[in-house]
């Protein structure tokens, strides 16, 4: 199977090329992306990628995308990326949950808080059962960064871990780990595990985890 991860939902993104042979997993190659152009970037990246290890979109056997929370436009644009390639090639797409992504770093079983800076004084949070590699979710949600520091103060020996430094900072005092950002091959890795037990979505069905409403929806004068 060649299966192929994306990520663009930060400041961010990567691209993945992976094999997968019987159990065996091997990440070709990961390619960076730069925020903020992941329109111009992504589909070019991609063909030069597969071009490097003599392979043709028509190879790709399944896909794996972050599907939030994160950036609207940049989730927008990794996504509709993979609807349209598994659409026109008729594969599968695994959706995996960027808290998620950052939960499954944790190498202890059990339960796992994973925190995201969600701007605005706000963070997202998700709680999850990490088993050697799977991930079943608890829950997800947005707080505010003192609601999630009350919260957090009661979570006794839970692992928590961020990839943001100001989050870790807001915690004040209690323990947690700083964590790199996943890349694209960590999504491959959780997504393949989820098409191996036919959790896949179908391009139609597939659509942005945002937990947060936009500011469209938000600021958005009620109908008369």
């Amino acid at each position: 199977m060649l299966l192929l991860g994306v990520d663009t939902s930060g400041p961010g993104g990567s691209l993945a090329l992976c094999r997968v042979e019987a159990s065996a997993f091997e990440v070709l190659e990961v390619v960076s992306l730069t925020g903020g152009t992941y329109s111009a970037q992504l589909i070019p990246n991609l063909s030069a990628l597969l071009a490097r290890h003599h392979r043709s979109r028509l190879d790709l056997d399944a896909f794996a995308v972050a599907s939030g929370p994160g950036s609207f436009t940049g989730l927008r644009v990794g996504l509709s990326s993979v609807k349209a390639l598994a659409e026109v090639l008729r594969k599968p797409i695994a959706a995996v949950s960027v808290l998620e992504a950052a939960a499954a770093t944790c190498d202890k079983p059990g339960k796992v808080v994973a925190a995201l800076d969600a701007g605005r004084k706000q963070v997202y949070v998700g709680e999850y059962e990490v088993e050697t590699g799977r991930t079943r979710r608890i829950s997800e949600s947005l707080l505010t960064l003192d609601e999630f520091a009350a919260v957090a103060a009661s979570y006794g020996t839970v692992q928590v871990v961020t990839p943001d430094l100001s989050v870790a900072d807001a915690l004040r005092g209690v323990p947690s780990q700083l964590i790199a950002r996943p890349r694209a091959d960590a999504y491959a890795r959780l997504g393949l595990a989820k098409i191996l037990t036919g959790e896949t979505i179908s391009p139609e069905e597939l659509d942005a985890n945002y937990i947060r409403r936009s500011d469209a929806e938000i600021f958005a004068k009620p109908s008369s």
